[in-house]
């Protein structure tokens, strides 16, 4: 809203100043800036809010360290995130451009979902919430939506390097890089990034190239099956993450940095063909968002850091999980988020083989054996006698690794 207001005060009235606006690292910082105010002063006041309405975390005996001191604790404060996410997006991105609208459309989506389960959990004294199916069904719905729009609208585009012959059936566009001339279009494509790889790209439509000729019509399947699997698994995956003070909270801020770096160098012209990555035209105002995503989580972790003052409940965690994914597959880096999300994905991985190791075993041998001393994996570390601020810090460390891993993939092949 501030974009559009001072881009008008600016050619009507040639505001001094008011062109600043037209930079994207500009509105970046704004971004952050006003995430941090709304989540940490404004945080304070619903953070006092959640505990007068004794919206407080109950809590199952697991017989972890300090665990039974958290009951009480107020939940729900996803909510803060959320709000420190969206104000700022409103006010400094671009509205019309579609990446903002899905990021917008995701956030609030998966915040409902998740506030259902809160809810469910607090008011209506119901410790299983929202049931699972309800959860997975909010989902793939959102992955559908995204997939379908990623796949058809026609302001989602690459920009591609083509070789004469060439077809003129849309703008052709011409650069020198050093005696070699460049010729270049912008089209729709399912064509993504892919790390470690040579050219560093990958086409959906080419999963299914062994069934022959006629393969390309089941394009749009493929697509879909890997957004759904992508959203649903890093949403339940910081969901899961979610069990210390922290953790997910700083995990999410430090990936979020990670994505709004890789977002402005697929949305910059130089430094895309310097890199020699995709060009994605129109994706930089997914930074401003990134901006605000970054922010929330940082000024969230004011009050979620050890010892808490809050949990962000299923309203956060369902929430930052799916903008992660989301926002990987807008800028076509999902495939980088095994490696980016190494800790929700470890997270995640520790529960399924625990569970799956326990049936096994029971089934076999007539009694459960388990892998680790307690799923998910911090609760691990808890058992071996870790303090909990110990584990996040290690696991922050490793997310950061992670982080500049993934970021040097774009010159590592």
């Amino acid at each position: 809203m501030l974009y559009y207001l001072f881009s008008f005060l600016e050619k009507n009235y040639s505001l001094p100043g008011a062109g600043v606006f037209q930079y994207i690292t500009f509105r970046m910082a704004m971004a952050v800036i006003t995430s941090l105010v709304i989540t940490t002063v404004y945080g304070r006041r619903l953070i006092d809010y959640l505990r007068y309405k004794q919206v407080g975390e109950t809590v199952r005996n697991l017989g972890l360290e300090g665990q039974m001191q958290k009951a009480g604790t107020p939940t729900m404060g996803g909510i803060i995130i959320i709000l420190g996410i969206v104000i700022p997006t409103l006010l400094f991105a671009k509205l019309e451009n579609v990446y903002v609208l899905m990021m917008l459309g995701t956030t609030v989506w998966l915040g409902a979902i998740g506030f259902m389960d809160d809810y469910i959990k607090v008011f209506k004294k119901n410790k299983e919430g929202l049931a699972g199916r309800f959860k997975i069904t909010g989902q793939v719905g959102l992955a559908l939506i995204i997939g379908f729009t990623m796949y058809s609208n026609p302001d989602i585009i690459i920009r591609e390097e083509v070789k004469p012959p060439i077809k003129y059936d849309r703008p052709v566009g011409f650069h020198m890089k050093g005696n070699k001339p460049i010729y270049t279009q912008d089209i729709r494509s399912t064509k993504t990034t892919i790390p470690f790889y040579k050219n560093n790209e990958f086409d959906y439509g080419k999963v299914l190239k062994f069934l022959g000729k006629g393969y390309e019509r089941y394009d749009l399947v493929v697509f879909m099956f890997f957004v759904i699997v992508i959203i649903t698994a890093i949403s339940n995956g910081a969901n899961i993450t979610d069990g210390i003070d922290g953790l997910a909270t700083g995990t999410s801020a430090i990936i979020g940095v990670t994505l709004a770096i890789l977002a402005y160098v697929s949305s910059n012209t130089m430094i895309a063909d310097y890199l020699n990555i995709m060009y994605i035209p129109d994706s930089g105002e997914l930074v401003i968002f990134a901006g605000a995503f970054v922010g929330a989580c940082v000024g969230f972790l004011w009050y979620n850091s050890y010892p808490a003052q809050v949990f962000m409940g299923d309203t956060g965690s369902l929430a930052i999980g799916g903008i992660i994914a989301v926002f990987a597959i807008m800028i076509r880096k999902e495939l980088m988020l095994p490696l980016l999300c190494g800790v929700f994905l470890i997270e995640n991985l520790s529960v399924i083989m625990q569970v799956s190791w326990f049936k096994l075993t029971k089934k076999r041998f007539g009694e459960g054996r388990r892998i680790f001393l307690m799923a998910p994996l911090h609760h691990h570390y808890q058992k071996k006698g870790f303090h909990e601020a110990k584990i996040v810090t290690r696991f922050w460390i490793i997310s950061i690794a992670l982080a500049i891993l993934a970021v040097v993939t774009l010159k590592l092949r």
